[in-house]
């Protein structure tokens, strides 16, 4: 780089650093650390990538208010509602699909499908997930429509903005902060009633006899919002997600991002027809700002990538809409991959330094120039992709097929701790045992649980319970149950002499074929007399 000199008394170094430090420190005083929010008013787009969002927004919104009032048949002992996280009876039922606290591992493998999904989206089309199905950008748009509706498009809302307090102004803001509240209400609405019964707890709650952790959470929810929705919406996902910055370790060369082609678009001219009559050389872009209009963070997308895009492609519905109004091809503003961008600039460049010329991107009839680098699916599929694929399949079909395979019927054992065993007065030893079985269906359903012990003369005594001469009971379990037991085992003492001490409870269910076993041991005196 070209440095330029300043004529002038030489100074010492000792007196440049005390220069330095001085002008740093003078710079420091006069830069806050906060800078207030610029407002943002971005513009109403038209588009593919538009519609597409609206797809989305209907989706994921209507799947959230919309979920808790389905209902699924369970039969008369379990809740009918499809999806429910029932924390008074610790389950999560989901459709046919009742997950247990103790199987928790399968919610644990879900997080960890969404995280590696998330890597295997944005290595290959960027932010997707925020620009799209991110639950901020979704009710960012939600409360832009009504901002929109209520207080006009972009130029409305800018004048609205800057002029006056008025009644006609007051008015408008009490109308659009109104409806913004009721959809924040709406919101911890809708997330409390996937924690209980909906019908139930919608009329608790209008009567005021619902739990009042029910009417805190609706609070602190609407209060959330209100706030990261309507009033802080692009500085959440500048200053307080942290995906924006971890981002850049998933994506490479081929990853597809949004990008201004200024290989093409450069240099930029609002009198592009008349500056190319004289000569001169210009590229597509005619510098209107149609795409910082309508972007939702602000940004210019042509000053290249940013922390702030969120890759939503609004700038490219309203770069194209412009290209298609001047008879220039679309894709000035396009999702392109770093190799290919770096292909077509070199190509705009003749491979050297020198400064982009159009010309050389086109034909001689001024279309676009086949050598032109392209995206293609099967830049997709390459080493990373495959692998957070791999993993992300592999975690799903391993919960899957351990899902189809778990036993719906437990049982664990707790030996009793003090005494350890008790010496009978004819001399027997027994053993007490605190015995659960878990019954994990919404059914009742008859189950025997048997007694195997590894040496001779074991019989088992559950209280309240006749037991067979195969050391057997058949006992009722209620639905979606735990039953506990308390079992004692004893045997005459010379029967423990030289054997194995292990003892084997045995559970099952004779009209399904599902058994469970637990191993136990028996305790005894050291010494035999």
């Amino acid at each position: 780089m070209q440095q330029t000199e300043i004529a002038g008394p030489e100074i010492a170094g000792p007196e440049i650093t005390k220069l330095d430090a001085e002008a740093v420190n003078s710079a420091a005083r006069r830069s806050p650390l906060y800078a207030k929010r610029r407002k943002i008013f971005p513009r109403r787009a038209a588009g593919a990538f538009r519609r597409f969002k609206w797809i989305v927004m209907a989706i994921t919104l209507g799947i959230y208010y919309l979920v808790p009032w389905l209902r699924f048949d369970r039969g008369p002992f379990a809740p009918d509602q499809a999806v429910l996280v029932d924390l008074a009876n610790r389950r999560f039922y989901f459709f046919f699909i009742e997950i247990w606290p103790q199987e928790f591992i399968y919610v644990a493998g879900l997080l960890v499908m969404a995280g590696i999904g998330l890597f295997l989206v944005t290595s290959t089309v960027g932010r997707a997930w925020c620009g799209y199905t991110c639950p901020q950008t979704v009710w960012v748009d939600l409360f832009l429509v009504v901002e929109r509706f209520i207080e006009g498009d972009r130029n409305a809302r800018i004048k609205l903005d800057a002029a006056p307090w008025s009644l006609q102004k007051l008015r408008l803001r009490l109308e659009k902060h109104a409806i913004w509240l009721v959809i924040a209400v709406l919101t911890g609405g809708a997330w409390v009633f996937y924690f209980a019964d909906a019908p139930t707890l919608a009329a608790d709650l209008v009567t005021g006899s619902a739990a009042p952790v029910a009417y805190a959470t609706i609070a602190i929810l609407t209060a959330t919002t209100y706030t990261f929705g309507g009033l802080m919406r692009e500085q959440v996902c500048t200053y307080m997600c942290p995906w924006p910055r971890i981002q850049a370790a998933m994506l490479d060369e081929n990853s597809l991002t949004v990008t201004y082609n200024d290989w093409r678009g450069e240099p930029r001219n609002r009198h592009a027809k008349r500056a190319a009559a004289s000569g001169a050389s210009v590229g597509d872009c005619v510098d209107c700002n149609a795409c910082v209009a309508v972007c939702p963070m602000g940004i210019d997308i042509r000053d290249g990538q940013q922390l702030e895009c969120i890759t939503c492609a609004l700038c490219i519905d309203a770069c194209d809409d412009v290209m298609g109004k001047i008879g220039r091809e679309r894709g000035l503003i396009s999702y392109a991959t770093l190799t290919d961008y770096n292909a077509n600039m070199a190509l705009a460049t003749g491979g050297g330094s020198v400064p982009i010329d159009p010309a050389r991107v086109r034909n001689a009839d001024g279309t676009l120039s086949g050598r032109l680098a392209h995206f293609s699916l099967k830049k997709l599929f390459r080493v990373r992709t495959a692998l957070y694929f791999g993993v992300w399949a592999a975690i799903g079909v391993a919960m899957l097929v351990a899902l189809m395979l778990r036993d719906r019927l437990e049982i664990s054992i707790l030996h009793d701790r003090n005494p350890q065993f008790v010496v009978l007065s004819d001399g027997a030893i027994r053993n007490g045992y605190t015995v659960k079985l878990l019954n994990m269906v919404p059914e009742p359903r008859d189950v025997e649980l048997r007694l195997d012990a590894a040496f001779p003369g074991a019989r088992m005594a559950v209280t309240g319970s006749d037991v067979d001469a195969d050391n057997a009971v058949t006992l009722r379990l209620e639905p979606d149950r735990l039953k506990t037991l308390k079992v004692f085992v004893h045997t005459a003492r010379e029967n423990l002499a030289g054997s194995p001490r292990d003892l084997t409870f045995h559970v099952s269910d004779p009209k399904t074929g599902e058994a469970a076993d637990y191993r136990a041991t028996f305790n005894a005196p050291e010494t035999q007399p």
